[in-house]
């Protein structure tokens, strides 16, 4: 699926130092995705099943769907966020103990100035998801990373806490 990519690509990355099935643990299951990410899935990423991702405090959900799932190791999706694009997360271990990530979206919809925005602000999107990451996995905190920032977009029951 790679090979028909368009341009651009949204890409972040980051060594976090957890082993490859920890992180692809934290990838595929909401209950420790929902932890850094997303306020909350429905279920357990699968290849060929629909989950249903919420971002709770900003009144925004998606579903997400697993295309190719290759244990500890890569995960394609295709989310519709207005509509759809690719995502896809490549686990490489670096060791018994570290895991260098890489997340690619592309896909983008819309004028040339509206692929290059939601191009941007995808890489900026994923370079906050990975620093939660690696936060969370390695140092058990969660940054609210996601959650801050844009807080005049909150939905008002999540103002005040």
């Amino acid at each position: 699926m790679t090979d028909k990519i368009q341009a651009p690509v949204a890409k972040a990355q980051m060594l976090i130092r957890r082993p490859a099935a920890q992180v692809f643990e934290a990838l595929v299951d909401p209950a420790i995705t929902s932890r850094f990410w997303f306020s909350r899935g429905s279920g357990r990423l699968e290849v060929g099943k629909k989950v249903r991702w919420d971002w709770e405090m900003y009144g925004f959900s998606t579903e997400a769907e697993a295309k190719e799932i290759e244990e500890n190791r890569r995960i394609l999706l295709e989310w519709d966020a207005g509509r759809p694009t690719t995502v896809e997360w490549k686990l490489e271990p670096r060791g018994e103990d570290r895991t260098f990530v890489t997340v690619r979206n592309w896909g983008f919809h819309g004028d040339a100035d509206q692929v290059v925005a939601q191009a941007l602000d995808s890489t900026g999107g994923f370079s906050f998801v990975l620093a939660a990451l690696k936060a969370f996995l390695e140092h058990g905190v969660e940054l609210n990373v996601v959650l801050d920032h844009a807080p005049d977009a909150l939905v008002e029951d999540w103002t005040a806490r």
